[in-house]
């Protein structure tokens, strides 16, 4: 069970959360220690404004990563009803109208007041503020904004003091189908230990419910699930020459994983005749990679919100190699040694 536990006369006693006194308590706590939240990548985040407005609504929070891309930010308590979908709504709608801006529209209309009251001239400034590791590039930093902005690539964070499972599942969906934006959903809870404010941030995952995978289901009416991977293999034989060899190849490299004690892998077979390998990482019924056979044709998807959780410095050398971005519904047709290899180490680091 997740919590404080403290020792006492009696023997370990599990802490009950104090909680927040409102909303703005945990609103301020963010505001001030946005590093204390396990986003995925573990970016370096800079706030930029605090209710900012965007469009008809005000974003609890804006930030910029070291990146370039935007973060929106929205805290809520458990029990208030915006906290189950009206606040989905809320940060989609900051980001559409973040979408299509540029840097120089954004600093100047949207950023001026909340930079000016922060002390930075600037965006790039703030970035900077918050930079320990170098990762802020001066010279290509409003070219990534800019791109950001243009293709809508953003960072939206929902901070909670409990996570409703209403709210858990819709995430889970939204990270499957939107490939341009990261979606974190962070759980804070306050502890009073002896007089000392403690608090307990948590990235809760959704592909832990049921239906909130990114992978197909066990065995249903809609298709069945089995163990290993040799019918997929078997189905191979009926492919096309080239699809064939690559069907053969990935199933190979599949089980290297899972003779390496990486993986489990299972095969699902799809009421449309699909045939599907599945990599799923021990203990979870996730993988980073999925690979198809479609009457014949082969495709290998990738899983982003996978690799931003358990390998997120795996996403650029994939992405290079491949020639793909990584992200959810993308796929690739081509298969290479030099690809299995870097996708051979990113499910090492995921496992652990």
């Amino acid at each position: 069970m997740a919590g404080i536990w403290r020792s006492s006369a009696i023997g370990w006693e599990l802490l009950s959360p104090a909680g927040f006194t409102d909303e703005a308590a945990l609103h301020t706590l963010v505001a001030g220690a946005p590093q204390v939240l396990p986003l995925a990548g573990n970016p370096q985040l800079a706030v930029i404004g605090r209710e900012v407005e965007l469009g008809s609504g005000y974003a609890d929070l804006l930030a910029v990563e070291s990146t370039g891309r935007l973060a929106v930010i929205e805290v809520k308590l458990a029990r208030n009803a915006e906290a189950r979908r009206a606040v989905v709504a809320q940060a989609l709608a900051y980001a559409a109208y973040l979408h299509g801006l540029d840097l120089e529209a954004l600093e100047s209309s949207v950023l001026r007041r909340h930079l000016n009251g922060l002390g930075f001239a600037s965006l790039l400034e703030a970035a900077r503020s918050v930079d320990q590791e170098g990762l802020v590039d001066p010279g290509n930093f409003a070219e990534a904004v800019n791109e950001h902005l243009a293709a809508g690539s953003f960072r939206v964070v929902f901070v909670l003091d409990d996570a409703p499972p209403e709210l858990i599942r819709l995430i889970g969906y939204l990270e499957v189908v939107a490939e341009r934006v990261t979606i974190d959903l962070i759980t804070v809870a306050s502890y009073d230990v002896d007089g000392t404010r403690v608090i307990l941030p948590q990235r809760v995952a959704p592909d832990t419910l049921p239906h909130a995978t990114p992978s197909p289901p066990p065995a249903t009416s809609a298709g069945r699930l089995v163990e290993g991977g040799a019918d997929f293999l078997a189905a191979s034989e009926s492919a096309q020459a080239d699809a064939r060899e690559q069907m053969r190849q990935l199933h190979a490299w599949a089980t290297s994983l899972e003779d390496e004690g990486l993986i489990t892998l299972h095969t699902f077979h799809g009421a449309r005749g699909m045939i599907t390998l599945l990599p799923w990482l021990k203990a979870e019924r996730v993988g980073l990679v999925t690979g198809y056979n479609d009457g014949g044709r082969f495709s290998l998807q990738f899983w982003r919100s996978v690799f931003e959780r358990r390998c997120p410095d795996f996403i650029q050398p994939v992405e290079r190699i491949s020639g793909t971005a990584v992200g959810q519904g993308n796929t690739t047709r081509e298969l290479s040694e030099e690809l299995l290899q870097v996708l051979t180490e990113a499910y090492r680091v995921a496992a652990h």
